[in-house]
């Protein structure tokens, strides 16, 4: 094994500077995270990637290191590339297929695991596995450092800063994406890393002492002063009002785990320029990175390839929502859907229903039932889907 990179000496403060100088809020993570390069080691190389371990957060007092794969393009040599950190989600691991579909890309891509694994099984120096009865202990303020997600989030910030090191990457041009619990962290480290050019986090988000499959499950098991304590230092809700970079957020109607009120309260934290929505009726929940809404949203800010299109507020006159779209590629269709159910939103049967395509703006008339739930989505030629928000209708209007 080679040495990759050295250790960066950097004053931990309460808060760090990006380089653009913009002062930036990091809650329990300090600088050193996100700015100091971790020691790192590789090993066997297959393909497109190769092994890596790299300096992790210390875990009670002793140091550990986190296992990943980094693809390289083929063709990577004497160039400047964009790079993508890849954040998988519960149950999951570092996937090498992950960064290989990156790394065809022509990407660099940082391919992670987050639960204390290597490549053959846990590490003796690893981080805290990422079971819920681990994610949701019980803790105090003096245990906030040994936490699942502190030490994830940690992971996350080294890995880029690793990325940042190498010489065949652009710093200027990295950024992030994770799945379910990985989206979790994404929304985390969009909004604590000011680095990050680029942020999708495909179903996790934030508000999940709200309304979330842990509400009522590991979140209630936590004693209250815990359970306090994991929100407010832990839910992305505390962190989402500062990302600054282009961020798409991916989900389903009827997500198990992150239903559709929390999901709107997170992104509606970032502000309106930067925040991109793409919510889909029947979505299916799980490690999928083959999402072309993903990769186009990637390449159109890191690359400057064509963006996805862009849908405005949903204006309501009468029995009529519309919206407006801007997009360099032409509609194929729009459509409306809706759900008149109430209750939970995993339960919740919705209906698709075609909308009308009217130069750049969509528009359908809604149906008569209440209460109402809907949103208007639109498909472009390349088949790539957005949608807006959905908006509520409680009684007859």
């Amino acid at each position: 094994m080679k040495m990759l990179c050295a250790l960066s000496l950097v004053l931990l403060l309460a808060g760090c500077v990006s380089h653009s100088g913009m002062p930036r809020a990091t809650g329990p993570w300090g600088v050193s995270l996100i700015h100091g390069a971790p020691v790192a080691t590789t090993g066997a190389r297959t393909g497109q990637t190769e092994e890596i371990y790299y300096e992790g957060a210390p875990r009670n007092g002793k140091p550990t290191r986190v296992f990943a794969y980094l693809g390289r393009p083929a063709d990577a040599s004497g160039k400047k590339l964009p790079a993508m950190l890849l954040v998988h989600g519960g149950g999951g691991k570092a996937f090498r297929e992950w960064a290989e579909h990156w790394a065809q890309r022509g990407y660099i891509a940082l391919a992670m695991d987050l639960s204390g694994n290597g490549p053959a099984g846990p590490l003796p120096d690893g981080m805290p596995d990422q079971a819920d009865t681990t994610k949701f202990r019980d803790f105090g303020e003096d245990e906030v450092h040994d936490m699942w997600t502190y030490h994830a989030v940690a992971a996350v910030l080294r890995g880029h800063a690793l990325l940042r090191s190498l010489p065949e990457v652009d710093a200027d041009r990295i950024g992030v994406t994770g799945i379910s619990w990985g989206g979790y962290l994404t929304c985390i480290v969009a909004g604590v890393d000011p680095d990050l050019k680029v942020a999708v986090p495909v179903y996790g988000c934030g508000f999940l002492g709200d309304n979330s499959v842990w509400t009522d499950r590991s979140l209630a098991a936590m004693t209250p002063e815990a359970r306090a304590l994991w929100l407010r230092k832990f839910d992305p809700s505390q962190y989402l009002s500062g990302v600054r970079c282009p961020t798409l957020f991916l989900n389903g109607t009827t997500d198990f785990a992150y239903p559709l009120d929390s999901y709107q309260n997170s992104y509606r934290l970032v502000p309106e320029r930067y925040r991109h929505v793409s919510v889909n009726v029947g979505l299916p929940h799980g490690h999928i990175w083959t999402f072309g809404e993903v990769d186009t949203f990637v390449d159109s800010v890191l690359r400057g390839g064509k963006p996805l299109p862009k849908i405005g507020a949903v204006k309501l006159s009468g029995d009529t929502a519309r919206v407006s779209v801007d997009s360099s590629v032409a509609l194929k269709t729009a459509t409306l859907n809706y759900t008149t159910d109430s209750g939970a939103w995993q339960k919740r049967e919705w209906k698709t229903v075609p909308a009308r395509i009217e130069g750049s703006s969509v528009s359908a008339e809604l149906p008569p039932q209440r209460p109402l739930v809907a949103f208007l989505a639109v498909t472009d030629e390349r088949g790539l889907r957005v949608s807006s928000e959905h908006f509520t209708i409680e009684a007859a209007r």
